[in-house]
């Protein structure tokens, strides 16, 4: 009671400066001082118990005022410091000699906070590429190479729930921020105070830009393209595309067409952009209930597949049918999984695949990947989660070697190196020819799939979050990884454990305790355990969300498409062994 009234004072304290200086508007002090009034005092703790924290990946919160939330101060402090850090890093610049990129999302106040974004970088003598209305992000990555920009900005949350809004930072090479621009950036943000920051915008330095860049970047995509002519056979492929009311609405059906695809249907409730995404209950493609209205169009108009772009459309999502015609949701492993293999398989029939290309995966990521690879003679390399790593790999590797796909579970990949971030609608472009490619065979998608595992065996994944909201959920977390490093399992679901990958440590040990150097640019807070009858399990808490994450990877057999259905029973029953292995049941 002590602890909690002694946090109640301080936020108190913190709100009374926002409720009396002048820098704030009166609507934002208002809002405080109801929180203040307010007898239950967890809006106010939640709003002012820290500061949001700017970290290796930019800004990410729930939208509101306060020095915890998303808002137009927050946003203004983190870009002073980030210009702070540009001006320093190109020292004796003239005035709008350096330029930065600046993007937004569909999301509530994500045009507010882009505006505000480009008038502080004005401010400062730096000027700013702003883009005319809403973009994906793949294109704001596109445009700072394009244009020469040494940095961006992209507004986004990408696919969380309504309430949040969020900043990424990007260098130069259109990748998010790596060491040591990141660490520079944030000591730069920290430094910061309100009065510091220069809101005041300098016209002659916010140029918008638009419809050229669109064209420039739709032509990019198309070099994802690798067999146009099994396209020209199957153009009639019939295709329903959702934007899930954000970014791809436009670019995606238009890349689909350039790409010489013609039988495109859209969703037309999810094509209306909207920041409350009033048709789901959240815009993520991870979760089933947001491909509903697709497949209900997809059932009506006898599509092939149903595809869709997260909010900000650097993820999507594949429906196809199954061998009973049901509509069935390919996973974000089995994307990645089905976008390696064609890759890989047509590059070599068609003989485009040169000794030195590269594939990359995340350490998350199906294994299956690393097998399909290894059989073929391919390159793969393993990074942490989050593209800013796979676009580390492709910038250590220009010039010398040809970066041609990468992907990770999230629903996220990149099939060419124009961007330096997820791609959803050259994706989508790729699926599409993948799924014109297997009716050339005479199949579909999902045989595409079975015979994948027919061919290189059969894997079952699945992620659980374990939300833990607050600072009292923080603090769980952080326990929770504790406990798993310092009481590393012996055995999970009954099989030994053989190996286990501490990230953070930097250390891999053997099923006897014998460690040996991991070889990774940096240290992480993930864990992996690794038994002799296949299974894999990494656990790691969310940089951008309150949850901690567990993917488990079950490995089988199938020997067609009809033992698919009972593998994945089989394997559910093993994720439950070791959801309960690791106290998560």
């Amino acid at each position: 009671m002590e602890n909690q009234d002694a946090l109640i004072k301080e936020c108190t304290a913190k709100a009374q400066v926002w409720m009396s200086s002048s820098l704030y508007d009166k609507e934002t002090q208002e809002a405080v001082r109801s929180m203040v009034e307010n007898p239950d005092k967890t809006e106010l703790i939640e709003s002012f118990y820290r500061s949001l924290e700017f970290g290796t990946g930019g800004l990410r919160g729930i939208m509101g005022p306060g020095t915890n939330r998303m808002n137009k101060y927050i946003v203004g402090m983190a870009t002073q410091g980030f210009a702070n850090y540009i001006l320093k890093a190109y020292p004796g610049r003239r005035r709008g000699e350096l330029s930065v990129v600046v993007g937004h999302d569909c999301r509530n106040n994500s045009r507010l906070f882009a505006e505000t974004v480009a008038a502080i970088f004005s401010a400062n003598g730096i000027r700013a590429f702003l883009f005319e209305g809403l973009r994906p992000t793949p294109e704001i990555s596109f445009a700072i190479r394009q244009l020469g920009a040494v940095a961006g900005v992209n507004i986004t949350a990408s696919h969380n729930p309504k309430e949040y809004n969020g900043y990424k930072a990007y260098w130069s090479d259109g990748a998010q921020v790596l060491t040591p621009h990141d660490k520079g950036i944030i000591d730069e943000v920290n430094k910061v105070a309100i009065e510091d920051v220069k809101f005041e915008k300098d016209e002659d330095l916010v140029k918008l830009i638009g419809g050229e860049m669109d064209y420039d970047y739709m032509m990019a995509v198309r070099e994802a393209r690798i067999d146009a002519d099994v396209i020209q056979r199957h153009k009639d492929l019939n295709i329903v595309y959702s934007a899930m009311h954000g970014t791809g609405r436009v670019i995606v059906p238009l890349c689909l067409r350039s790409w010489g695809f013609q039988n495109i249907n859209v969703v037309p409730e999810q094509m209306v952009v909207d920041g409350n995404f009033p048709t789901v209950v959240s815009p993520n493609p991870e979760n089933a209930e947001a491909m509903t209205l697709g497949m209900k169009l997809g059932t009506k108009l006898g599509a092939d597949l149903v595809v869709a772009t997260d909010p900000d459309a650097d993820r999507l999502a594949i429906v196809c049918r199954d061998n009973k015609g049901e509509w069935v949701i390919i996973n974000g492993n089995q994307t990645c999984l089905m976008f390696s293999y064609y890759i890989i398989k047509n590059k070599i029939a068609l003989g485009q695949l040169k000794p030195t290309d590269f594939l990359v995966k995340t350490i998350v990521t199906t294994e299956l990947i690393a097998e399909i690879a290894k059989k073929n003679h391919v390159e793969l390399r393993d990074c942490y989660t989050g593209f800013k790593w796979i676009a580390h790999e492709i910038a250590i590797c220009e010039g010398k070697q040809k970066y041609i796909g990468g992907g990770e579970e999230s629903f996220g990949f990149l099939p060419y190196d124009k961007v330096r971030d997820k791609d959803a609608p050259a994706s989508i472009c790729l699926i599409c020819e993948i799924a014109a490619w297997a009716k050339d065979q005479g199949m579909t998608l999902f045989d595409l799939l079975c015979q994948i595992y027919t061919e290189y065996g059969f894997s079952y994944n699945k992620t659980i979050n374990v939300v833990k909201p607050g600072k009292s959920g923080a603090d769980e977390i952080k326990a929770m990884m504790e406990r798993f490093r310092a009481q590393r399992p012996q055995e999970i679901a009954g099989s030994r454990v053989v190996c286990t990958k501490d990230f953070k440590l930097l250390e891999q040990y053997d099923a006897v305790g014998n460690a040996t150097a991991l070889d990774m640019p940096e240290a992480s807070n993930v864990l992996q355990w690794y038994t002799e009858d296949g299974t894999k399990v990494s656990v790691r808490p969310s940089g951008t969300e309150p949850k901690i994450k567990f993917y488990i990877e079950v490995r089988g057999d199938i020997a067609s498409a009809a033992d698919y259905a009972p593998a994945c029973e089989k394997a559910e029953a093993k994720v439950a062994e070791v959801e309960k292995s690791l106290g998560l049941d």
